[in-house]
Protein backbone atom coordinates (compact mmCIF):
# COMPACT_ATOMS: atom_id res chain seq x y z
CA UNK A 1 0.00 0.00 0.00
CA UNK A 2 1.19 3.60 -0.50
CA UNK A 3 2.29 5.95 1.74
CA UNK A 4 2.72 9.16 1.47
CA UNK A 5 2.69 10.93 4.38
CA UNK A 6 5.79 13.27 3.49
CA UNK A 7 3.64 14.37 0.59
CA UNK A 8 0.94 15.19 2.87
CA UNK A 9 3.21 16.72 5.21
CA UNK A 10 4.61 19.31 2.51
CA UNK A 11 0.56 19.69 1.83
CA UNK A 12 -0.26 20.92 5.39
CA UNK A 13 3.10 23.24 5.78
CA UNK A 14 2.39 24.87 2.79
CA UNK A 15 -1.00 25.95 3.20
CA UNK A 16 -0.70 29.28 3.65
CA UNK A 17 2.18 30.21 1.38
CA UNK A 18 2.79 30.43 -2.35
CA UNK A 19 0.67 32.24 -4.95
CA UNK A 20 -3.01 32.52 -5.46
CA UNK A 21 -5.19 33.68 -7.75
CA UNK A 22 -8.79 33.56 -7.14
CA UNK A 23 -11.59 35.24 -4.75
CA UNK A 24 -11.17 36.45 -1.48
CA UNK A 25 -13.02 37.87 0.94
CA UNK A 26 -13.64 41.64 2.57
CA UNK A 27 -10.53 40.64 5.19
CA UNK A 28 -8.89 39.46 2.47
CA UNK A 29 -8.58 35.75 2.81
CA UNK A 30 -8.88 32.94 0.12
CA UNK A 31 -12.73 32.73 -0.15
CA UNK A 32 -14.51 31.29 -2.96
CA UNK A 33 -12.90 29.08 -6.11
CA UNK A 34 -8.92 30.02 -6.32
CA UNK A 35 -5.64 28.35 -7.67
CA UNK A 36 -2.50 28.09 -5.61
CA UNK A 37 1.08 27.29 -6.37
CA UNK A 38 2.51 25.96 -3.32
CA UNK A 39 6.95 26.61 -3.17
CA UNK A 40 7.34 22.87 -3.32
CA UNK A 41 5.81 22.43 -6.28
CA UNK A 42 2.39 20.93 -5.52
CA UNK A 43 -1.14 22.83 -7.09
CA UNK A 44 -4.49 23.50 -5.82
CA UNK A 45 -7.13 24.41 -7.72
CA UNK A 46 -11.15 24.19 -6.21
CA UNK A 47 -12.33 26.14 -2.99
CA UNK A 48 -11.24 27.78 -0.20
CA UNK A 49 -13.22 28.93 2.92
CA UNK A 50 -11.38 31.36 5.11
CA UNK A 51 -7.51 30.87 3.46
CA UNK A 52 -8.63 26.85 4.10
CA UNK A 53 -9.68 24.03 1.44
CA UNK A 54 -12.83 23.77 1.68
CA UNK A 55 -15.27 21.84 0.00
CA UNK A 56 -14.55 20.66 -3.69
CA UNK A 57 -10.82 20.48 -5.10
CA UNK A 58 -7.79 19.25 -6.79
CA UNK A 59 -4.81 19.14 -5.32
CA UNK A 60 -1.37 17.69 -7.21
CA UNK A 61 1.97 16.44 -5.62
CA UNK A 62 5.22 17.17 -7.45
CA UNK A 63 5.61 13.24 -7.38
CA UNK A 64 2.86 12.59 -9.93
CA UNK A 65 0.48 11.39 -6.74
CA UNK A 66 -2.97 13.92 -6.72
CA UNK A 67 -6.07 13.66 -4.95
CA UNK A 68 -9.78 14.50 -6.49
CA UNK A 69 -12.36 15.50 -4.28
CA UNK A 70 -13.73 16.91 -1.30
CA UNK A 71 -11.66 19.03 1.83
CA UNK A 72 -12.49 20.08 5.00
CA UNK A 73 -10.64 22.81 6.91
CA UNK A 74 -7.70 21.35 4.59
CA UNK A 75 -8.00 18.05 5.31
CA UNK A 76 -9.18 15.24 2.82
CA UNK A 77 -13.03 14.79 3.87
CA UNK A 78 -15.88 13.39 2.22
CA UNK A 79 -15.94 11.42 -0.94
CA UNK A 80 -12.87 11.55 -3.12
CA UNK A 81 -10.18 9.49 -5.22
CA UNK A 82 -6.58 9.69 -4.38
CA UNK A 83 -4.01 8.62 -7.55
CA UNK A 84 -0.89 7.36 -6.03
CA UNK A 85 2.68 7.53 -7.86
CA UNK A 86 2.68 3.82 -7.99
CA UNK A 87 -0.05 3.31 -10.08
CA UNK A 88 -2.45 2.16 -6.92
CA UNK A 89 -5.60 4.21 -7.07
CA UNK A 90 -8.32 4.94 -3.59
CA UNK A 91 -11.76 5.58 -4.16
CA UNK A 92 -14.25 5.92 -1.58
CA UNK A 93 -14.85 7.56 2.02
CA UNK A 94 -12.39 9.99 3.88
CA UNK A 95 -12.53 11.39 7.03
CA UNK A 96 -9.80 13.61 8.71
CA UNK A 97 -7.20 13.00 6.01
CA UNK A 98 -7.61 9.39 6.27
CA UNK A 99 -9.82 6.34 4.48
CA UNK A 100 -12.89 5.58 6.44
CA UNK A 101 -16.05 4.45 5.54
CA UNK A 102 -17.14 2.80 1.96
CA UNK A 103 -14.47 2.51 -0.17
CA UNK A 104 -12.29 0.47 -3.29
CA UNK A 105 -8.80 0.18 -3.50
CA UNK A 106 -6.95 -0.77 -6.37
CA UNK A 107 -2.98 -1.72 -6.40
CA UNK A 108 0.06 -1.37 -8.26
CA UNK A 109 -0.08 -5.46 -8.40
CA UNK A 110 -3.73 -5.35 -10.08
CA UNK A 111 -5.21 -6.74 -6.84
CA UNK A 112 -8.64 -4.94 -5.60
CA UNK A 113 -10.38 -4.65 -2.26
CA UNK A 114 -13.92 -3.04 -1.92
CA UNK A 115 -15.57 -2.95 0.98
CA UNK A 116 -15.16 -0.81 4.34
CA UNK A 117 -12.21 0.87 6.02
CA UNK A 118 -11.28 2.36 9.85
CA UNK A 119 -8.44 4.57 10.41
CA UNK A 120 -6.66 3.92 7.03
CA UNK A 121 -7.15 0.01 7.61
CA UNK A 122 -9.58 -2.77 5.59
CA UNK A 123 -11.62 -2.88 8.82
CA UNK A 124 -15.48 -4.25 8.72
CA UNK A 125 -16.47 -6.65 6.07
CA UNK A 126 -14.71 -6.73 2.70
CA UNK A 127 -13.98 -8.61 -0.80
CA UNK A 128 -10.09 -8.99 -1.99
CA UNK A 129 -9.39 -10.33 -5.59
CA UNK A 130 -6.02 -11.96 -6.29
CA UNK A 131 -5.26 -10.87 -9.63
CA UNK A 132 -2.82 -13.40 -10.24
CA UNK A 133 -4.59 -16.63 -9.59
CA UNK A 134 -8.47 -15.05 -9.86
CA UNK A 135 -8.88 -16.09 -5.89
CA UNK A 136 -11.10 -13.91 -4.01
CA UNK A 137 -11.57 -13.55 -0.40
CA UNK A 138 -15.34 -12.52 1.09
CA UNK A 139 -15.60 -11.71 4.58
CA UNK A 140 -14.15 -9.63 7.57
CA UNK A 141 -11.59 -7.74 8.38
CA UNK A 142 -9.88 -6.40 11.31
CA UNK A 143 -6.78 -3.72 11.08
CA UNK A 144 -5.86 -4.95 7.50
CA UNK A 145 -5.64 -8.36 8.29
CA UNK A 146 -8.44 -11.39 6.99
CA UNK A 147 -10.07 -11.90 10.05
CA UNK A 148 -14.02 -13.83 11.38
CA UNK A 149 -16.29 -15.57 9.19
CA UNK A 150 -15.15 -15.66 5.36
CA UNK A 151 -15.22 -17.32 2.04
CA UNK A 152 -11.99 -18.00 0.11
CA UNK A 153 -13.08 -18.75 -3.41
CA UNK A 154 -10.65 -20.40 -5.83
CA UNK A 155 -11.25 -21.23 -9.42
CA UNK A 156 -13.22 -24.81 -8.79
CA UNK A 157 -13.61 -24.91 -5.14
CA UNK A 158 -14.14 -22.95 -1.98
CA UNK A 159 -13.25 -23.03 1.48
CA UNK A 160 -15.76 -21.94 4.09
CA UNK A 161 -15.23 -21.32 7.21
CA UNK A 162 -13.46 -19.13 10.04
CA UNK A 163 -10.13 -16.69 9.99
CA UNK A 164 -7.58 -15.32 12.29
CA UNK A 165 -4.55 -13.70 11.68
CA UNK A 166 -4.65 -14.19 8.10
CA UNK A 167 -5.40 -17.83 8.60
CA UNK A 168 -8.54 -20.46 8.08
CA UNK A 169 -8.77 -21.92 11.69
CA UNK A 170 -11.48 -24.17 13.15
CA UNK A 171 -14.25 -25.67 11.55
CA UNK A 172 -15.29 -25.52 8.17
CA UNK A 173 -15.99 -27.08 4.52
CA UNK A 174 -14.16 -27.26 1.22
CA UNK A 175 -16.90 -26.62 -1.70
CA UNK A 176 -15.92 -28.36 -4.49
CA UNK A 177 -17.55 -27.99 -8.24
CA UNK A 178 -17.75 -31.65 -9.60
CA UNK A 179 -20.73 -31.63 -6.33
CA UNK A 180 -19.40 -32.66 -3.28
CA UNK A 181 -18.59 -31.24 -0.07
CA UNK A 182 -15.64 -31.99 2.63
CA UNK A 183 -15.99 -31.02 6.28
CA UNK A 184 -13.77 -31.08 8.49
CA UNK A 185 -11.73 -28.43 10.94
CA UNK A 186 -8.49 -26.86 10.89
CA UNK A 187 -6.27 -27.91 13.64
CA UNK A 188 -3.18 -25.89 15.10
CA UNK A 189 0.09 -27.31 16.46
CA UNK A 190 3.22 -26.58 17.78
CA UNK A 191 6.60 -27.36 16.63
CA UNK A 192 8.14 -29.95 18.29
CA UNK A 193 11.52 -28.39 20.26
CA UNK A 194 13.71 -29.73 23.16
CA UNK A 195 13.29 -29.07 26.71
CA UNK A 196 15.75 -26.40 26.37
CA UNK A 197 14.17 -24.25 23.97
CA UNK A 198 10.98 -24.74 25.29
CA UNK A 199 12.06 -23.20 29.20
CA UNK A 200 14.11 -20.46 27.36
CA UNK A 201 11.32 -19.18 24.44
CA UNK A 202 7.49 -19.33 24.05
CA UNK A 203 5.60 -21.94 21.68
CA UNK A 204 5.87 -21.16 17.93
CA UNK A 205 2.65 -22.43 16.31
CA UNK A 206 3.32 -24.14 12.94
CA UNK A 207 0.44 -23.33 10.41
CA UNK A 208 -3.04 -24.90 11.00
CA UNK A 209 -3.26 -28.94 9.45
CA UNK A 210 -6.95 -30.01 7.82
CA UNK A 211 -8.58 -33.00 8.99
CA UNK A 212 -11.16 -34.03 7.39
CA UNK A 213 -14.57 -35.90 9.07
CA UNK A 214 -16.83 -36.57 6.27
CA UNK A 215 -17.68 -36.09 2.56
CA UNK A 216 -21.12 -35.47 1.81
CA UNK A 217 -23.15 -34.16 -1.58
CA UNK A 218 -23.49 -30.44 -2.33
CA UNK A 219 -26.04 -28.82 -0.33
CA UNK A 220 -28.02 -26.54 -2.56
CA UNK A 221 -30.14 -23.40 -0.71
CA UNK A 222 -32.70 -21.75 -2.30
CA UNK A 223 -34.21 -19.02 -0.96
CA UNK A 224 -38.27 -19.41 -0.95
CA UNK A 225 -40.14 -16.73 -2.78
CA UNK A 226 -43.52 -15.90 -2.39
CA UNK A 227 -45.67 -14.00 -5.01
CA UNK A 228 -45.96 -10.63 -3.84
CA UNK A 229 -49.88 -9.88 -3.64
CA UNK A 230 -51.57 -7.12 -6.00
CA UNK A 231 -53.19 -4.22 -4.35
CA UNK A 232 -56.47 -5.04 -4.93
CA UNK A 233 -55.71 -8.06 -3.00
CA UNK A 234 -54.35 -6.47 0.34
CA UNK A 235 -51.53 -7.78 2.58
CA UNK A 236 -51.13 -11.56 2.61
CA UNK A 237 -53.30 -13.65 5.20
CA UNK A 238 -51.78 -15.97 7.67
CA UNK A 239 -51.29 -19.39 7.48
CA UNK A 240 -53.83 -20.58 8.90
CA UNK A 241 -56.40 -18.40 6.97
CA UNK A 242 -54.53 -19.50 3.41
CA UNK A 243 -54.76 -23.14 4.75
CA UNK A 244 -58.80 -22.57 5.30
CA UNK A 245 -59.24 -20.69 2.16
CA UNK A 246 -57.65 -23.33 0.04
CA UNK A 247 -60.05 -26.67 1.70
CA UNK A 248 -63.09 -23.94 1.19
CA UNK A 249 -62.02 -24.26 -2.48
CA UNK A 250 -61.33 -27.74 -2.86
CA UNK A 251 -65.11 -28.43 -1.34
CA UNK A 252 -66.81 -26.08 -3.40
CA UNK A 253 -64.79 -27.77 -6.39
CA UNK A 254 -65.87 -31.13 -5.58
CA UNK A 255 -69.44 -30.39 -4.84
CA UNK A 256 -69.35 -28.56 -8.21
CA UNK A 257 -68.15 -31.73 -10.39
CA UNK A 258 -70.90 -34.09 -8.10
CA UNK A 259 -73.69 -31.55 -9.34
CA UNK A 260 -71.92 -32.07 -12.94
CA UNK A 261 -72.01 -36.01 -12.61
CA UNK A 262 -75.44 -36.55 -10.75
CA UNK A 263 -77.62 -33.76 -12.57
CA UNK A 264 -81.08 -33.61 -10.94
CA UNK A 265 -84.16 -34.42 -12.76
CA UNK A 266 -87.16 -33.05 -12.11
CA UNK A 267 -89.65 -35.69 -13.30
CA UNK A 268 -93.15 -33.97 -13.02
CA UNK A 269 -91.55 -31.41 -15.30
CA UNK A 270 -90.08 -33.69 -17.54
CA UNK A 271 -92.80 -36.10 -18.06
CA UNK A 272 -95.69 -32.82 -18.42
CA UNK A 273 -96.33 -32.53 -22.14
CA UNK A 274 -97.88 -28.66 -21.32
CA UNK A 275 -94.54 -27.73 -20.20
CA UNK A 276 -91.82 -28.09 -23.36
CA UNK A 277 -88.36 -27.42 -22.36
CA UNK A 278 -87.07 -24.31 -22.89
CA UNK A 279 -84.41 -25.92 -25.78
CA UNK A 280 -87.45 -27.73 -26.89
CA UNK A 281 -89.46 -24.06 -27.38
CA UNK A 282 -86.81 -22.62 -28.52
CA UNK A 283 -85.67 -24.96 -31.35
CA UNK A 284 -89.61 -24.61 -32.49
CA UNK A 285 -90.07 -20.97 -32.67
CA UNK A 286 -86.53 -20.22 -33.97
CA UNK A 287 -85.52 -22.66 -36.50
CA UNK A 288 -85.76 -22.41 -40.13
CA UNK A 289 -85.12 -25.90 -40.36
CA UNK A 290 -88.36 -26.81 -38.36
CA UNK A 291 -90.28 -24.46 -40.42
CA UNK A 292 -89.15 -25.79 -43.81
CA UNK A 293 -90.00 -29.82 -42.19
CA UNK A 294 -93.77 -28.36 -41.46
CA UNK A 295 -94.21 -26.74 -44.90
CA UNK A 296 -92.84 -29.99 -46.61
CA UNK A 297 -95.19 -32.13 -44.47
CA UNK A 298 -98.40 -30.47 -45.44
CA UNK A 299 -97.94 -29.75 -48.81
CA UNK A 300 -97.40 -34.08 -48.43
CA UNK A 301 -100.47 -34.08 -47.10
CA UNK A 302 -102.13 -31.79 -49.83
CA UNK A 303 -100.92 -34.08 -51.94
CA UNK A 304 -102.04 -37.49 -50.94
CA UNK A 305 -105.79 -35.42 -50.54
CA UNK A 306 -105.78 -34.62 -53.96
CA UNK A 307 -104.44 -38.55 -55.11
CA UNK A 308 -107.07 -40.32 -52.79
CA UNK A 309 -109.89 -37.88 -55.26
CA UNK A 310 -107.81 -38.84 -57.95
CA UNK A 311 -108.32 -42.25 -56.54
CA UNK A 312 -112.02 -42.12 -56.33
CA UNK A 313 -112.82 -40.88 -59.55
CA UNK A 314 -111.08 -43.21 -61.46
CA UNK A 315 -113.09 -45.69 -59.64
CA UNK A 316 -116.35 -44.24 -60.21
CA UNK A 317 -115.70 -44.14 -64.15
CA UNK A 318 -114.68 -47.67 -64.35
CA UNK A 319 -117.68 -49.20 -62.32
CA UNK A 320 -120.52 -47.04 -64.99
CA UNK A 321 -118.13 -48.15 -68.23
CA UNK A 322 -118.95 -51.65 -66.72
CA UNK A 323 -122.49 -51.10 -66.02
CA UNK A 324 -122.83 -49.91 -69.79
CA UNK A 325 -121.39 -52.50 -71.35
CA UNK A 326 -123.80 -55.16 -69.35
Amino acid sequence: MSDLSDEEAEEEAEAYLGEYDGERNSEGERHGRGKAELPNGDTYEGEYEHSLRNGQGTYRFKTGAYYIGEYLQNKKHGHGTFYYPDGSKYEGSWVDDRRHGYGEYTYANGDTYAGEWFNDNRHGQGTYIYKETGSMYVGGWVNGIQEGEAELIHLNHRYRGKFLDGIPVGRGKYIFDIGCEQHGEYIQSEEDKGEEEEEEEPSVLAAPKWKATEITKLIHWMPKVEKAPSPSEGPPAAAGETAAADEAVEERADEKDKMQTNPVIDESAEHRDDMPSLHKVSSEVFSPAKDAEVEDEEIREEENEEGEEYQGTAGLEDEEESEEAE
